[in-house]
């Protein structure tokens, strides 16, 4: 059985968001006013050869080190389904 994994890659608490201000002002621009911050991230799905869940979020760890997020500037978390 393949299995999927699912990486969330947001910025870090305190890294300047432009993209997510520049949302939250079109929003606003739209009539919806309580919206008070926004934060933008990206979803990256992965199909997986691995069928052993630990190994597989290693390896999918490593990708996020390595390419998938700016770990300088980005958190990620990482679900194996």
């Amino acid at each position: 059985m393949a299995l999927k994994a699912t990486v969330h890659v947001m910025l870090k608490d305190g890294v300047l968001d432009p993209q997510g201000e520049a949302v939250r002002h079109a929003l606003g621009t739209l009539g919806f006013e309580g919206v008070q911050a926004v934060r933008q991230g990206k979803v990256i799905e992965l199909d997986l050869a691995a069928t052993d869940k630990v190994a597989a979020e290693a390896e999918v760890r490593a990708m996020c080190d390595k390419l998938l997020a700016n770990t300088v500037i980005e958190k990620f978390t990482v679900t194996i389904a």
